[in-house]
């Protein structure tokens, strides 16, 4: 049974109550347009299809955000990045938007901005965070609202890096020169090491700074990276 009431702002609420279905309750600027929301909430409740999107239409994207990071997010083996990534994801205005109001249109203008300040690779890896998210959303924690990520395109993959230092090390304008001595001159006594130990082994950010004692073989000098990528 559906019931109308104008309330002293001149918006009208419509509510939706059927047996076996939580109330429905919602305001619109028109008789109208509550009356057509009042129509699509019967039909679904009469085809067995109805989810209730009270939950998306009262949860911020941001907040949404907050609750993948602690439930999901820490539990995985590439944790660090992926938090940095919901950070820059948090911090967009796009975060402060309820998650039943997220539109495709919105994930497009996101990528198009974003596109402009990262490689695409990056700005792909931050649209898979989202679908994930709405995917879990709406499987595991009963907030029913569209995946709007999977109605875009997404940037194309980026290009294989294959970038090497360009000129000899002994050469006193040669890139791997210059680059010593900026770090040289940093205040951070432990950067020039570390870059040095970068250039010689090919060793990842994640793998310099995950390095442990008990890895490492002063001996040989040789280190055991237990975790790394392999093609």
């Amino acid at each position: 049974m559906a019931t109308y009431r104008k309330r002293k702002s001149g918006r009208w609420q419509a509510q939706v109550r059927r047996k076996g279905y939580p109330a429905q309750n919602k305001s619109f600027r028109t008789k109208a347009l509550a009356e057509a929301w009042v129509r699509f909430i019967e039909v679904d409740m009469d085809q067995g299809m109805f989810q209730s999107r009270k939950e998306a239409e009262s949860t911020t994207l941001g907040e949404l955000l907050e609750r993948y990071l602690c439930e999901r997010t820490i539990k995985k083996k590439g944790a660090e990045p992926e938090a940095c990534r919901i950070g820059a994801l948090k911090r967009h205005p796009l975060a402060k938007r309820y998650v039943a109001s997220v539109r495709n249109t919105d994930i497009a203008q996101y990528r198009d901005e974003r596109l402009k300040k990262v490689t695409s690779g990056s700005v792909r890896r931050e649209l898979t965070i989202l679908s994930q998210l709405f995917e879990v959303s709406r499987k595991e924690w009963e907030i029913f609202a569209d995946n709007p990520v999977r109605e875009i395109e997404l940037p194309a993959p980026s290009t294989a890096r294959c970038r090497r230092l360009e000129g000899e090390p002994t050469e006193s304008e040669s890139e791997e020169s210059r680059l010593l001595s900026a770090c040289q001159k940093c205040r951070n006594p432990y950067l020039l090491p570390v870059v040095k130990l970068a250039i010689e082994t090919a060793m990842r950010q994640s793998e310099l700074v995950g390095m442990h004692w008990q890895h490492i073989d002063l001996h040989r000098r040789t280190v055991f990276l237990p975790e790394t990528k392999c093609k």
